[in-house]
C-alpha cells in the first residue's frame, strides 16, 4: 500500500478522534450561563410562616397607592410574617421604572436597600416624569450618605441590571403582568388584591390560621 495514503488516513483518523475527544469535552463543560439570582429583600421575622411578596415598580402610581398599606401592615405583622420586595419594573409603560429599581439595588450594596425603597415611593411625583431622574437618584444617595462613586458605578453594573431581571423572571413564573402583583404564600391574589389594610389584613390572619391548623 502506498506509504503517502497510509500518512493520509493516519491524519484522518488523528483529526476524527480529536474532534471526539472535544466533543466530549464540551458536553461536560457546558458554556456558562447567567445565573444571577433573585433578591432577597425582606423584612419580618416570619414566626407564623407567612411571606408576602410584591412584584413592585417603582414609577408604578397603584404601587405608590399600596405603599402606606404595605408599610403600615408590615408594621401590625412584623413579629408574625416575612414581607418581600421584588423588582417588576414594567418597561413598556414606565420608562424611569428600571432605573429606579437600578438604584435600589445600587443602594443595596451599600446597605441602604429599604432607605432608598422608601424614598424612591415618597418622591415617586418628583422623579417619574423627568427626562434625565439621574441627578434626583443620585441627590437620594447623597442623603443617604452613600459613596456615590461606588454608587454610579453599581447602578449601571450588569450585575445589577441582572438581578432585576432574574426577580421579573421569578414573576413570570406566577404570571405576574401588572405592578403590583402580591403573593401570599405562594397563592397570587389576583385581579383586586385588598385595597385598604383591613381586608389585607384578613387575608394575612386567615393564613395564619391556616398555618397553624396545618402545622406548618
Amino acid at each position: 500500500m502506498d506509504k503517502r495514503f497510509l500518512s493520509f488516513l493516519a491524519v484522518i483518523v488523528l483529526v476524527f478522534v480529536g474532534l471526539l475527544f472535544i466533543g466530549k469535552k464540551d458536553a461536560k463543560e457546558p458554556a456558562s450561563t447567567n445565573t444571577a439570582s433573585a433578591t432577597n429583600h425582606v423584612r419580618g421575622s416570619g414566626s407564623k410562616q407567612v411571606t408576602l411578596i410584591e412584584y413592585g415598580d417603582y414609577q408604578c402610581p397603584a404601587c405608590l397607592t399600596y405603599y402606606p398599606i404595605v408599610e403600615a401592615l408590615v408594621e401590625k405583622y412584623k413579629n408574625d410574617i416575612v414581607f418581600q420586595f421584588s423588582n417588576f419594573p414594567l418597561d413598556s409603560i414606565h420608562p424611569n421604572g428600571r432605573a429606579a429599581a437600578r438604584t435600589a439595588e445600587a443602594a443595596d450594596m451599600q446597605g441602604k436597600f429599604w432607605d432608598m425603597y422608601d424614598l424612591l415611593y415618597q418622591n415617586q411625583n418628583q422623579w417619574a416624569s423627568a427626562s434625565n431622574p439621574q441627578p434626583l437618584f443620585e441627590s437620594y444617595a447623597s442623603d443617604l450618605k452613600l459613596n456615590l462613586d461606588q454608587f454610579r458605578k453599581d447602578q449601571s453594573s450588569a450585575s445589577v441590571n441582572s438581578r432585576i431581571n432574574a426577580d421579573i423572571t421569578q414573576g413570570q413564573k406566577i404570571k405576574a403582568v401588572s405592578t403590583p402583583t402580591f403573593v401570599l404564600n405562594g397563592r397570587k391574589l389576583v385581579d383586586n388584591p385588598p385595597a385598604n389594610i383591613d381586608s389585607f389584613s384578613k387575608l394575612i390572619d386567615d393564613e395564619i390560621a391556616k398555618q397553624k391548623t396545618t402545622g406548618g
